[in-house]
């Protein structure tokens, strides 16, 4: 076969195999929403414990807790991978029941700090930052039913079959509209706040083309784009940690982050980052078997340099 016939041939193979797996998907969204959530959610739970250790991405992840965590044994540090593994497999189910779940207000607890409330009444916009911890999915929850919408941020599956299907899942969670990560949503972003809109966006993800911060005592890839948005739009930043307290129930927390403004705004971003970084780290000690070890997030010596002159530099590109 040429190589212009095999090039012909590959998109139609990869619009094959991405209709096959959109159908997969859509099949098992149906039948997980026959399951009833407390049952869906401890099955896939259980499942995900059970054959999490063999996943490759098991390893790395027992290397972070024991660099993270050093004073842990051996079998502590496998027993907060294990309880990892339990908990995403629980999200995942979870994630099948988001309008359900919405809608049962007897599973969640939520403790705000009191500016929280004063930021909302006024009405001027903020910034939701969450991280993968809990059921990070639930983390608007308490936005959503006192009835604000909700812009999300969120980065789009390569398979668009089952993009469709998962954002058609979030759409009760981001009533404001949930972008993708691209050129066209810093522009929608910055429309938002400044008309006095709420955006949510993930603060715990490895960002290579970002700053680095201290994380556990090491430099960590950190995403400044929190902490710059909320300085040029002028509003805060709301961090939300989600705690899974027993099976399907969860308490929702919110603690407000202000943005140093100063003539130095490299040194702001950089040190609101900072500040965001070392609030996700207390929170992970506290419940470490609930957070996503599993990321790249720890950087290499040698890159400090380069990246704090990210945060200077405006981000019109994606975020």
């Amino acid at each position: 076969m040429s190589r212009k016939l095999r090039q012909r041939k590959a998109p139609r193979r990869l619009e094959f195999q991405n209709r096959i797996e959109g159908i997969a998907l859509n099949a098992a969204i149906r039948v997980f929403r026959l399951i009833p959530v407390a049952t869906a959610s401890f099955l896939m739970g259980k499942a995900w414990r059970l054959f999490g250790p063999f996943n490759a991405r098991h390893r790395r992840a027992l290397q972070h807790v024991e660099m993270a965590l050093p004073e842990k044994t051996a079998a502590e540090r496998d027993a907060i991978v294990r309880d990892m593994w339990e908990n995403l497999g629980r999200v995942a189910a979870e994630t099948f029941h988001i309008d359900r779940l919405l809608d049962q207000d007897r599973r969640f607890e939520s403790v705000a700090d009191e500016r929280m409330f004063d930021i909302l009444k006024e009405k001027n916009g903020c910034i939701l930052v969450s991280f993968h911890s809990g059921n990070w999915e639930l983390c608007v929850q308490p936005l959503v039913g006192l009835g604000y919408e909700i812009t999300g941020i969120y980065q789009a599956l390569r398979n668009p079959e089952a993009d469709k299907a998962l954002t058609n899942l979030r759409k009760d969670l981001y009533k404001g509209g949930l972008l993708s990560k691209g050129h066209s949503t810093a522009r929608k972003i910055l429309t938002t706040l400044k008309n006095g809109g709420i955006v949510a966006m993930m603060g715990d993800l490895r960002e290579t083309r970002g700053i680095q911060v201290p994380f556990f005592g090491k430099m960590a890839y950190a995403n400044p784009v929190p902490a710059s948005l909320a300085r040029t739009c002028n509003v805060p930043i709301v961090l939300g940690r989600v705690v899974r307290k027993k099976g399907v129930n969860f308490r929702i927390e919110g603690h407000v982050v202000s943005v140093p403004v100063t003539e130095d705004r490299q040194a702001d971003i950089l040190a609101a980052t900072e500040d965001i970084h070392r609030i996700f780290e207390g929170w992970i000690r506290d419940c470490p078997e609930q957070w996503m070890w599993i990321h790249k997030k720890w950087a290499k010596p040698g890159t400090q340099k380069q990246a704090r002159k990210a945060a200077a530099r405006p981000r019109t590109g994606p975020v």
